[in-house]
């Protein structure tokens, strides 16, 4: 997987194609902060929260970015405490690269 820093390996299928989906989002910044949100934290998940990034992961990219940057009001939907867990998980790289992209 593109940039992962982890092994796949002990996640169950349904967890390995998340981990896969958060990596492959089209676009580079999104691959940056979802991958590697998954990598840290996709097998602390409980099974709602995976419900929910599955989700979340559906979502237009361009509007899951200008909502993480604050460039668009977040809908009531994606108010949640794992959207903010998303929104505040900033690895250096991937916030880096998405406010140049900007």
């Amino acid at each position: 997987m593109t940039g992962t820093n982890r092994t796949s390996a002990e996640l169950d299928p349904r967890r390995r194609r998340t981990l896969f989906r958060a990596w492959h989002r089209g676009i580079r910044e999104m691959d940056l902060i979802f991958g590697q949100f998954a990598d840290n934290e996709l097998g602390r998940l409980d099974e709602t929260e995976l419900e929910e990034f599955e989700g979340i992961l559906a979502e237009d990219d361009n509007d899951l970015f200008k909502w993480i940057c604050g460039d668009l009001a977040l809908p009531v939907r994606m108010r949640t405490p794992l959207f903010s867990r998303i929104s505040a998980f900033r690895p250096d790289e991937a916030f880096r690269l998405g406010r140049a992209a900007v």
